[in-house]
């Protein structure tokens, strides 16, 4: 990794550390990132779901329609590891025959890229343009908002 790539870059943790505990998350940059090791890979992404800010940390690890997915353990919403796709399973009703398949809503869940220098993870954030639905998640708006709720108990 050159030094331009590492000024760009975050340090997470060291690799052996990350591997024996799967999962991390990090303040990085003004993000909350979830970092995960999974089957020899390292993933990273925001970590609060698109689609109601749940944290990710927890989620399941599963395969779907042969895409590697973490499953938000809020409300069960499927994201793809490699892409951050949502997906879901649903039937055509006007179908002849309605069977069920997978179909993918796009791309909803910001993800990062990770490498690896000398037992060290580093995350490069996303460049990719445009809003992603997981952005709402990393803004101030939604920072005060879990913010108050948090004081105010289980019932915000």
């Amino acid at each position: 990794m050159d030094d331009i790539e590492l000024a760009e870059s975050y340090f997470i943790g060291k690799k052996e550390e990350i591997i024996k505990t799967k999962r991390i998350t990090k303040f990085v940059h003004g993000r909350d990132i979830l970092v995960i090791h999974h089957k020899g890979t390292f993933y990273a992404m925001d970590l609060h779901c698109y689609h109601a800010g749940g944290s990710l940390e927890n989620g399941d690890i599963e395969e779907f329609d042969n895409k590697l997915c973490i499953v938000c353990p809020s409300h069960k919403y499927k994201i793809t590891l490699g892409e951050g796709e949502g997906i879901y399973k649903a039937t055509n009703p006007r179908d002849d025959v309605p069977t069920p398949r997978w179909y993918s809503k796009g791309i909803k869940q910001r993800m990062h890229a990770v490498k690896e220098v000398d037992g060290d993870i580093f995350v490069i954030l996303s460049s990719m343009p445009g809003w992603i639905e997981s952005d709402y998640y990393q803004t101030e708006k939604y920072r005060k908002e879990r913010s108050s709720c948090s004081s105010h108990g289980p019932s915000c």
